[in-house]
């Protein structure tokens, strides 16, 4: 492959777009990859396509490789699979729905795991049909509220999912371990740094779950690490370490007390200790129970429902984390005081809730016998001894509490978790038989009875894979593409006009037939110097220079990654750029 810079449709810029927001957008738009069509919606452009595509193919490649068939859904469907599967109504406003000129309703796909039911469903009737993982590689849709960073937050993006089916549990956990190796045979050729982290399934349902994060603080994923052992998880799915329980009768009974202009946690403390409030001193913000209602509302609902969360004082809600614990349903902090004036703002408690009808869902740190400082339902008032299990009975626990830096880990016990930041670029699921059963997809079994199969879920999202080894791969100069994902191995630039320009064109020819992919800077109307600034933006692996030693038989060959500049003999290039490359990019490997 040999492409001219003269003729290709390429326009690099010199200043950074005033919307991009990340250093991926910034660059993929400076160096004439991708232009923005629409909100949310971006054109590839001929070098774009090129590193879109080779990163289609690895992920092709390495599917095959495990035995998974490729096929095409369509990405225009009908709405009643999705109504039957429940998806309609969960995903809300998150997906672009239509009318046909007959009245029916479709949607734009954002994901397939109905269709590839359907097809099974349609198609295979015995176990001897299985195990069997289909998967495509096609444009997805999302009606994203606030499109950003680029191809990180779009409207249309590529994907690649895969859909595993399998008579019994042991066989979707094989199906799902080979998943999870592929994929960090994947993420490792793209040469991202990433980790993979247990995660919530959210819209995707089913049990077993992971992420796999590249890692950039651009990221909008918050993960943590352990500094002891390899546990690491999205704060959404973070499991807090619940303490024993203890007795509920061996505490006072509790103590109402005056606590004037105390509506918030710090207030409350330092009163608490200045008037040594239950006979103590040394009362922290982990001794009270907070309680924060909000308003959740299911899908489909015409009203938000309350609910109270109660947690220690010392830590916030993440209202991230109550969404995904509570998923489908959406969550949003109760406003509406005066229309329940059972609930007083600032002094709430847990004593009244169940009489009152609201659900109570706590910490996991709250178990039976602990004992809170928290609110007397009473304007201006607290109470002490209020006792977990005595007082109050909870409806259950929840993860709402925010993680911190230094939190415990849950698995170990032993080390302290740290805080990250990383882009998702896959994610697999184990799903069970949610779809197989909205669909009744029933197969003979080996015992002449119906079995129904059982599902897994293996997404990537390759188009913002392309972003994620950008924001991973760039310099103040521009980008510095892995040679397994660059558009093309060397860039060959003509300092100057007439014999060096005809130089690199006949090199450019010969590094071509030799199966290099070959970018060749032939532009006569723009200086050496724009040229070598356009390939540092550009960020080929290698360029070559055929400058002012063209005379004496030698150009400069430079090196994107390490700066790296040597002279060599023109005529001993191409063996060197082809050992350097060691065939992974030729033509037709």
């Amino acid at each position: 492959m040999l492409l001219r810079m003269s003729t290709l449709l390429l326009r690099t810029l010199r200043e950074d777009p005033a919307d991009a927001e990340v250093p991926s957008h910034r660059l993929l738009l400076r160096a004439g990859y991708v232009r923005r069509a629409a909100p949310g919606g971006y054109t590839w452009l001929p070098l774009g396509k090129l590193v879109l595509d080779r990163v289609t193919e690895i992920v092709r490649a390495e599917m095959a490789a495990i035995g998974d068939q490729e096929v095409h859904f369509p990405a225009l469907l009908p709405a009643e699979p999705y109504r039957a599967s429940g998806r309609w109504t969960e995903y809300g406003d998150d997906i672009f729905t239509l009318e046909d000129r007959k009245g029916a309703e479709h949607l734009l796909a954002p994901t397939h795991e109905e269709m590839a039911a359907l097809l099974v469903k349609d198609l295979f009737s015995s176990y001897r049909d299985f195990p069997v993982t289909l998967f495509q590689i096609q444009t997805k849709f999302r009606d994203e509220a606030r499109p950003r960073a680029g191809l990180l937050r779009g409207r249309e993006f590529l994907m690649k999912d895969a859909y595993s089916f399998d008579l019994d549990e042991a066989g979707l956990q094989k199906a799902y371990d080979r998943h999870r190796d592929a994929y960090q045979r994947i993420f490792t050729r793209l040469g991202l740094d990433f980790t993979v982290v247990h995660a919530m399934s959210g819209a995707m349902g089913g049990s077993a779950s992971e992420e796999f994060l590249a890692a950039t603080p651009v990221g909008e994923d918050t993960y943590v690490g352990c500094t002891t052992c390899d546990y690491a998880a999205n704060t959404e799915a973070v499991v807090t370490r619940a303490p024993a329980a203890g007795d509920p009768d061996a505490h006072p009974a509790p103590e109402v007390h005056d606590t004037p202009e105390t509506p918030t946690i710090a207030s409350l403390v330092e009163l608490a200790n200045a008037r040594a409030l239950a006979g103590r001193t040394g009362w922290t913000a982990a001794d009270t129970l907070k309680n924060v209602v909000l308003a959740v509302r299911r899908p489909g609902a015409e009203r938000a429902e309350l609910l109270v969360i109660g947690l220690p004082g010392d830590r916030e809600v993440d209202l991230k984390r109550v969404e995904a614990a509570l998923h489908p349903a959406t969550v949003a902090v109760f406003e509406d005081w005066a229309a329940h004036p059972e609930l007083v703002r600032g002094y709430l408690g847990p004593q009244i809730l169940a009489k009152h009808g609201v659900r109570y869902l706590v910490d996991p740190r709250v178990v039976t016998g602990t004992t809170w400082l928290t609110g007397a339902n009473e304007p201006g008032r607290h109470a002490t001894d209020v006792v977990c299990g005595r007082d109050f009975l909870p409806d259950g626990t929840i993860e709402a509490a925010e993680v911190r830096p230094g939190d415990p880990c849950p698995a170990c016990g032993d080390g302290e978790l740290t805080m990250r930041r990383g882009i998702e670029v896959g994610h697999i699921f184990q799903l069970g038989r949610r779809f197989t059963d909205a669909f009744a997809v029933d197969v003979l079994g080996p015992a002449g009875k119906p079995v129904r199969p059982t599902m897994g879920c293996y997404g990537i999202g390759v188009s913002r894979a392309v972003a994620s080894v950008a924001e991973q791969h760039h310099d103040d100069r521009g980008l510095v593409w892995p040679a397994e994902v660059a558009p093309c191995d060397v860039h060959l630039v003509a300092a100057g006009k007439g014999p060096q320009l005809d130089a690199a064109l006949e090199l450019g020819g010969r590094l071509s037939a030799a199966g290099l992919r070959v970018l060749v800077d032939d532009r006569t109307h723009v200086s050496a110097g724009v040229k070598f600034t356009d390939a540092e933006l550009i960020g080929i692996p290698r360029a070559v220079v055929v400058g002012r030693r063209l005379a004496e038989g030698y150009v400069e060959l430079r090196d994107r990654a390490s700066g790296e500049r040597i002279e060599l003999p023109v005529d001993g290039l191409v063996e060197r750029l082809l050992d350097e490359t060691c065939g992974t990019r030729r033509d037709g490997v």
